[in-house]
């Protein structure tokens, strides 16, 4: 995937001069966990999977991710 924005004819394009910067931050934030996926998969290429001894169980990582989520919203009286 290119860095570079596709050529286009500007005159064709609306321009998003209020939401261009949302919309860059946005795209930096897909390009950042894009490469960390990209990073994860090829360490597991070179080095394979790591020992189950050594991986948090997907129902521990749920937990704690709902726990987060709940702690981010009002209580509801």
């Amino acid at each position: 995937m290119s860095e570079k924005p596709a050529p286009a004819d500007t005159a064709a394009r609306q321009q998003l001069e209020p939401a261009a910067d949302a919309v860059r931050a946005y795209a930096a934030r897909t390009r950042e966990s894009a490469d960390q996926l990209a990073a994860v998969l090829e360490d597991i290429a070179a080095n394979g999977l790591p020992a189950v001894e050594d991986c948090t169980p997907w129902e521990e990582l749920r937990e704690a991710h709902l726990t987060r989520l709940a702690a981010q919203r009002p209580a509801v009286a």
